[in-house]
């Protein structure tokens, strides 16, 4: 069976809250939509962290997986949860790099987490990732330039536009607010 991917999440930080967007379409190979309502944003640790993967979907499962092990092990940390599990990838104590990113968030915080071992705190409150990660983004950050939308507004349209543009994201969106 060939990957199944094809994503985008959407994080913006506005007026002390954070949301995360993240589509519902999976997709298989190159060519063909496999399902597209699935939850790529959801709560966890007591529902105080929102997280959105993008990538391969084991992968992704594989990546939230340990880092909601680090939340557990660091009562909730966010920084150290993202940094020690980057260590485990550095140190090569996982067998391989994982094909998938993350974007983890909290009422504070707001992280890029990849299976590579990368952990980055993205420029002006505003990240993006995942195939219409690019689109997103520049949407994303026109939006908090130009207009006195909400975090959750601004998440939600970036989303929107990047659909319209990459034909691995679709217009089921799912947003979480911290």
């Amino acid at each position: 069976m060939g990957n199944l991917m094809g994503t985008t999440i959407c994080a913006v930080q506005r007026d002390g809250k954070i949301a995360v967007a993240g589509d519902g379409q999976v997709t298989f190979s190159e060519s063909v939509i496999f399902k597209s309502t699935a939850k790529k944003v959801k709560r966890i640790f007591d529902n105080r962290v929102v997280i959105g993967f993008a990538g391969s979907v084991a992968d992704a499962f594989s990546l939230s997986e340990k880092f909601e092990s680090m939340l557990n092990k660091y009562s909730g940390n966010l920084m150290r949860s993202a940094v020690e599990l980057a260590e485990l990838w550095r140190s090569d104590k996982m067998p391989r790099k994982l094909e998938a990113m993350m974007i983890v968030a909290d009422k504070e915080n707001l992280y890029i987490v990849s299976g590579q071992g990368d952990v980055i705190e993205p420029d002006g409150g505003v990240c993006a990732i995942g195939s219409g990660g690019n689109y997103a983004l520049a949407a994303a950050r026109a939006m908090i330039k130009e207009t006195k939308l909400s975090a959750e507004e601004i998440a939600k349209k970036a989303l929107l536009i990047a659909s319209e543009l990459c034909v691995f994201t679709n217009d089921n969106i799912t947003v979480e607010v911290v």
